[in-house]
């Protein structure tokens, strides 16, 4: 899924640590962010800000948590 909208990142990040399973940014190389990771949370921050206008793919482990994050999901 997509995600957009992260103008608070700190309430973002909260929101990912509510979350039972894991949540897991693609850079755009490809690479698989652990969001959950206070370290991977700093690398994903340069990334929200470099890619924000189209949007990033997010991929959660258990889908039923997307109403923890829906804020910030792309509606198609």
């Amino acid at each position: 899924m997509k995600i957009t909208n992260i103008k608070n990142p700190s309430k973002f990040f909260d929101r990912v640590s509510h979350c039972m399973g894991s949540v897991e940014l693609v850079t755009s190389e490809g690479d698989r962010l652990n969001l959950k990771s206070t370290l991977c949370q700093y690398l994903a921050l340069t990334q929200m800000f470099d890619e924000a206008k189209m949007g990033m793919e997010l991929v959660l482990s258990e889908p039923s948590e997307i109403e923890i994050l829906q804020d910030y999901i792309v509606r198609y």
